[in-house]
């Protein structure tokens, strides 16, 4: 595979930094959040696959999300890490294939993520409904939905960098293929490729922050309206989890690609990526972990079968 017209078979990561001193340092970092992040997310989907009271569709999603994580992680840090190590060398053909995976899984994180506030909205506003109208079919299409509109941004993202025209450098400035590093390095990139991604990454990100806004001004007004001090606290402490990974992740992502690259250089935009790709993934099973009650009480009761048996 190679792009239209281009005399580039591969690229070459310039990573986070060339001073060779850090590389070791940074290696073991990182690989330490790898390995809490698979242990982590890895750990949350057996739980919840393994707790019949988690099955739930709160635990559907959660689970989803979980899983994503541990893709979108494995998706990007192992070639990190390599590029510490040995060489930083990427063929085109690899370059694009971790953009594709790469857009997918964070598209689909973003609208994952919107489902689970909308079931939030759902448990706390209407909860005499909540079994009707999160029924497993609804669920299942929601999750669909997400997944559908991961591929659809990725094959959008992915085909127009490959109708770029890369002509003779090389030189990612990134420790990834990320879209705004391959747009600078190619040699006929328009303002109307970047007006493009703009638009799109505007939609991916704007659609569910939307739904995630509305969902939680709802939710909002009815706990104004309990007047139990102690219902209102249970009912926003199960959504408290989700506003911080929702903070998170969006804060990043929103503050890498919805600004013009004067106002962010890539340089700047590297140390943002950082924190989306490899962070999160790392934080979000801590966060629902420690934060969430009946995960506590599930892993509890999980680890004293295995004791005892």
């Amino acid at each position: 595979m190679a792009a239209k017209n281009s005399s580039v078979t591969e690229f070459i990561l310039k990573g986070l930094t060339d001073q060779l001193g850090l590389r070791i340092p940074l290696f073991f970092l990182f690989l330490g959040f790898y390995m809490v992040t698979v242990v982590g997310n890895l750990g949350l989907i057996t739980l919840i696959g393994l707790t019949s009271h988690l099955h739930t569709p709160m635990y559907f999603f959660l689970f989803n999300l979980s899983l994503i994580d541990f893709c979108f992680s494995t998706t990007i840090t192992p070639k990190m890490l390599m590029s510490f190590v040995s060489r930083k060398n990427i063929s085109f053909t690899g370059c694009m294939t971790q953009l594709f995976l790469f857009c997918f899984f964070v598209i689909s994180e973003s609208f994952i993520l919107s489902a689970m506030a909308y079931d939030r909205y759902v448990a706390i506003c209407n909860p005499l409904l909540y079994t009707v109208t999160m029924s497993p079919q609804v669920c299942l299409l929601l999750l669909l939905g997400a997944y559908g509109m991961g591929f659809a941004g990725a094959m959008a993202h992915t085909g127009s960098i490959m109708n770029l025209n890369f002509c003779a450098d090389n030189l990612l400035n990134h420790f990834m293929c990320d879209i705004l590093p391959l747009l600078e390095l190619s040699c006929n990139s328009s303002y109307m490729n970047e007006l493009v991604v703009f638009i799109v990454v505007a939609v991916d990100i704007g659609m569910p922050m939307v739904t995630i806004f509305i969902s939680y001004v709802l939710i909002l007004s009815s706990l104004l309206h309990i007047s139990s001090t102690e219902g209102s606290s249970k009912a926003f402490s199960t959504c408290s989890s989700h506003i911080i990974v929702v903070s998170l992740f969006f804060g990043s992502g929103a503050f890498m690609y919805l600004k013009p690259p004067s106002i962010l250089p890539l340089e700047q935009g590297k140390v943002s990526s950082l924190f989306y790709t490899i962070i999160v993934p790392m934080l979000n099973p801590l966060i629902y972990s420690l934060r969430n009650k009946d995960v506590k009480v599930a892993l509890r009761r999980t680890l004293s079968r295995k004791v005892f048996s």
